[in-house]
């Protein structure tokens, strides 16, 4: 809403410029109407705030997303409205919330794909450091290296000594060129020294087909998406992308540990994002929000159930995170010169 703002007609005391106290009274003025300019202080939030989720309801990163519109609008005491806007790979999403108005009234469902991978393979509308302001990290999901379940190797140890003898004869399937999937799969085998024949497919449902069918060797998947058919017997687990053990994938050691591979530790990360340029204490004010919700038995519950690896961080640690998980994925790229068709 728009507001006049009335100049003074009064006189400026005698010891002050006439011109640098009508600038300064236009500033006051106009202080309750620009964004920023004691924002924090006007009653926020006074009417409903908007969740875009850049994905199709369902996805891992839709559920969490949820989950923290639920529990600022508890806190708040507004209602949090979530939207789902997919496509290009979460791109449209995360472009709307990058033009939003910097009101605190615009969250993201923000995610690894569209902010730190997608601006590092094509040309995004948005830049993820300037046009959106981080809030939390919420989770972290893991990875899992499969094969089907006749595939001879007892442990990674032995997969990786069979696959690194038979350069270029092994095939491994990710959910397309440049997908989160992929880059792991070729950080491992940069990192265990294994040449072998990426088979891009339209997204990891029928890559897992193949995978499971034999018709293509391995493959490193989501826990969310392979662990169901790991427990059904349909996939064999041998290794884990994160750096730790962790009870979404009971049995499976990480790569790090079980290959010697230190500082080998890779999930895609999920949180929340505001518009760049959004008043710090509105930022500080979502960050404690889902802080404080994160010790919730039941928000830790619901991510067990999406095999998300819960792992809070604040605004200034997620900013780092995300600059260093940048640089990692952009030597991944570089380094086996992954380009979009």
């Amino acid at each position: 809403m728009s507001q006049t703002v009335n100049l003074p007609t009064t006189k400026p005391p005698a010891n002050q410029p006439r011109r640098r106290w009508v600038q300064s009274g236009l500033v006051t003025g106009l202080g309750f109407s620009l964004p920023g300019l004691g924002f924090a202080q006007a009653g926020f939030p006074n009417r409903p705030i908007k969740m875009i989720v850049p994905w199709t309801p369902g996805q891992a990163t839709d559920l969490v997303g949820r989950i923290a519109a639920q529990e600022i609008s508890k806190a708040l005491g507004q209602a949090v409205v979530v939207e789902n806007k997919a496509g290009a790979g979460g791109v449209i999403g995360t472009d709307a919330v990058a033009k939003a108005p910097a009101d605190g009234y615009t969250l993201l469902a923000a995610s690894s794909g569209p902010v730190s991978i997608a601006p590092l393979l094509q040309k995004v509308p948005f830049d993820p450091e300037k046009d959106l302001a981080p809030v939390a990290l919420m989770g972290i999901a893991p990875f899992v290296l499969v094969t089907a379940p006749d595939f001879p190797a007892k442990d990674i140890r032995d997969f990786v000594a069979r696959v690194k003898a038979a350069p270029g004869k092994f095939t491994f399937a990710s959910s397309g060129t440049g997908a989160t999937a992929h880059l792991f799969a070729e950080a491992f085998n940069a990192a265990t020294g294994i040449q072998a024949l990426h088979v891009p497919y339209k997204g990891s449902v029928p890559a897992l087909a193949d995978v499971m069918s034999g018709q293509v060797h391995y493959c490193v998947e989501t826990a969310a998406s392979t662990m169901p058919l790991i427990k059904a017997g349909k996939l064999k687990a041998y290794g884990l992308s994160i750096g730790r053990e962790t009870p979404l994938v009971p049995g499976v050691p990480p790569f790090a540990t079980a290959l010697g591979l230190t500082g080998f530790d890779m999930g895609a990360w999920i949180g929340v994002m505001l518009p760049g340029g959004t008043p710090k204490a509105i930022v500080d004010q979502m960050a404690s929000i889902i802080e404080k919700s994160m010790q919730s038995p039941e928000v830790k519950k619901t991510f067990a159930t999406i095999s998300v690896e819960p792992d809070f961080k604040g605004p200034g640690e997620l900013a780092a995170y995300m600059k260093a998980y940048s640089g990692r994925m952009a030597d991944v790229i570089k380094r086996n010169q992954i380009k979009l068709s």
